[in-house]
């Protein structure tokens, strides 16, 4: 269910409501958390958290970093979160700590896929997001393509 949606405005207004509100809550805690220079857009038909290109624009497809993002599937919703994958150690923790919270865990290569709100850790999604700032998720980036 890729949206065709231009501003992430558009993109909560296509959603049924039961959706539009869980994911209305989890990107309150994303913004809340997400480290200064990061930018909110509509990004590969999800909203995305990215680095702007004119922050870091040598990536490798031209297109901005993706540090993570938020969408509605056609079965699920997701939360990706890219800067916790691009290191074993984070992954594990938050795999861990995620474990812990007896909330089913079910992920994807890059992100944790939930069907209701309340499967979802919202402070452990918010700690994830406050991982890495932008300069930290550069260095990051550039060692793990390196």
């Amino acid at each position: 269910m890729r949206s065709v949606a231009k501003s992430v405005k558009e993109y909560l207004l296509e959603l049924p409501v039961e959706r539009r509100e869980a994911i209305q809550k989890v990107r309150k805690v994303i913004l809340d958390n997400l480290p200064q220079g990061y930018e909110e857009v509509m990004n590969w038909g999800m909203i995305t958290y990215q680095v702007p290109l004119s922050v870091y624009p040598d990536t490798y497809n031209k297109q901005p970093l993706m540090y993570a993002a938020l969408s509605s599937q056609k079965n699920h919703m997701a939360v990706f979160l890219i800067g916790i994958y691009m290191d074993d150690q984070l992954r594990s923790d938050f795999e861990n700590k995620y474990l812990a919270t007896g909330k089913k865990y079910d992920v994807g290569k890059s992100c944790v896929r939930f069907k209701k709100l309340d499967e979802l850790p919202l402070p452990l999604i918010g700690e994830a997001i406050s991982t890495y700032s932008v300069g930290d998720f550069i260095n990051k980036w550039k060692q793990v393509r390196s």
